[in-house]
């Protein structure tokens, strides 16, 4: 029979690492130079780079032992890592984002290979508000990290939610080449072309500030530097998804930076009609993000789902959100009458109903975590809510109101669309076509009316995956 005693084993490394008797390494970390004592063996079996240092020679001796400086690491990080290394656990809990983020990368800078898994898992489960605030940002920081593969694809599919805020930002044409390469090689770096197109020359012209805006001035040697720039990334541009009519007047004023034969290919696509069927072009660009929404986009639909697990301003990204929204329901569509919202609405469970006020960009809407019926009654829950996005563009300007009496929070009538309240908070009145909403029974969501009429609304069954 075999016996193991791990915890008696790391109980008495632990106090090792604590009293650092018999050590032989001292090593100063951070600005402060602070001070930790180890032993070489240790560190040598725990760490290639610690390997590598002593058997090359990297650290200096004075009075027999090893003096390593690591000034770029800040003592707390390293303080965790020292204790992975002695007792194999670590504790991520009291640290921040940014915090975290340092630590991954001392950890690959140590080559302490066990710990750059999990630290990335649980930076994008855990610290996912972090990396949605700065995704560029991150992204210029770890790009560099041949291992931080999860962290990079968290970032670039975060961007990808939202292009056109990046390309119409000014750090946009600041970033590196590198970087713009891998969201141009992306089919969800969902944009127009021409936006791409337009945006590779602002990002080109950045890098070269004494070429002029106008390409009509431009001589023989700023076309060529324009075209050293740019090379690469022209591949990248998906032409023959630019109309005709806006390739003629966007791009081909700049067509010395692109290859000939390229420039005779699309523009032989574009005026001979028979060549579309026959040319293997690059599929265009799309947002694997979207819901089928006509009024909203992916962005919403993370606060939705956030809010449908209470995390309230912590809200979900495309990697975690635990929901899929089906569309079951839209009135443009399959017509405003109640008869038509019942037929495809009712015994499908949980839905949320969004509604754009007409002539504006505000949303309004519910979540229904029960079902929708005929039978002329209230139901009792208090999971159900309404919201209003004061501008559907900045989901910053999101307002919630969860239920505040559950025994009315939904309402059930045969001839009325969506109701949540008895008739009072939001619902959709089918005799008059209008939406009434005067918050009785829900939290207040502050609209400056009582009615409205809408562009369009949409029901979507909220399904947990």
């Amino acid at each position: 029979m075999s016996y193991k005693f791990w915890e008696i084993a790391i109980n008495d490394y632990e106090k090792l690492l604590e009293t650092g008797e018999r050590s032989d390494v001292i090593i100063y970390v951070g600005e402060n130079e602070k001070e930790f004592h180890a032993h070489s063996v240790i560190l040598c079996v725990r760490s290639e780079y610690f390997r590598a240092a002593f058997s090359k020679n990297w650290a200096e001796k004075k009075d027999g032992k090893l003096i390593f400086k690591k000034p770029n690491i800040e003592s707390n990080l390293f303080q965790i890592i020292l204790r992975f290394i002695y007792c194999g656990d670590v504790d991520l809990t009291k640290l921040q984002g940014p915090e975290v983020l340092k630590l991954l990368i001392a950890v690959d800078e140590l080559d302490i290979q066990p710990l750059i898994p999990c630290i990335q898992e649980y930076i994008t489960k855990n610290k996912s508000d972090f990396l949605n605030q700065n995704p560029i940002e991150i992204l210029e920081i770890v790009y560099q990290h041949e291992k931080f593969t999860e962290l990079w694809n968290f970032c670039l599919d975060k961007i990808c939610e939202e292009p056109e805020k990046l390309i119409n930002s000014d750090k946009f044409i600041s970033l590196k080449a590198p970087l713009l390469e891998l969201l141009l090689k992306r089919d969800d770096f969902g944009l127009d072309e021409i936006i791409i197109w337009e945006g590779l020359i602002k990002w080109g012209l950045a890098q070269n500030p004494t070429i002029s805006q106008d390409v009509k001035i431009w001589n023989k040697e700023q076309f060529t530097i324009m075209e050293r720039t740019l090379h690469k990334f022209i591949p990248l541009v998906r032409f023959y998804h630019i109309p005709s009519d806006v390739f003629f007047y966007k791009v081909l004023p700049y067509k010395k930076l692109l290859p000939k034969q390229l420039v005779y290919e699309i523009t032989e696509y574009n005026m001979v009609p028979d060549k579309k069927s026959i040319i293997n072009i690059q599929s265009s660009r799309q947002s694997k993000l979207k819901f089928g929404s006509s009024i909203i986009d992916f962005r919403h639909f993370t606060v939705f789902a956030s809010w449908i697990d209470e995390k309230n301003n912590l809200y979900y990204n495309s990697k975690n959100i635990p929901y899929h929204f089906d569309l079951l329901y839209r009135a443009s569509r399959n017509g405003i009458d109640t008869l038509q919202f019942h037929n495809k609405c009712n015994d499908k469970g949980a839905t949320i109903v969004i509604a754009k006020v007409k002539g504006t960009d505000r949303i309004v809407g519910g979540y229904n975590p029960l079902m929708w019926d005929s039978s002329n009654s209230t139901k009792s829950t208090t999971d159900s809510f309404i919201f209003s996005f004061t501008d559907k563009k900045d989901i910053s300007t999101a307002i919630i109101g969860r239920v505040n009496y559950a025994k009315y929070a939904i309402y059930c009538y045969r001839d009325h669309g969506p109701a949540f309240g008895p008739g009072y908070d939001l619902y959709y009145n089918n005799l008059y076509r209008k939406w009434h909403c005067s918050q009785e029974y829900y939290y207040p969501i502050y609209l400056p009316f009582t009615e409205f009429v809408s562009d369009d609304y949409e029901v979507f069954q909220v399904i947990k995956k």
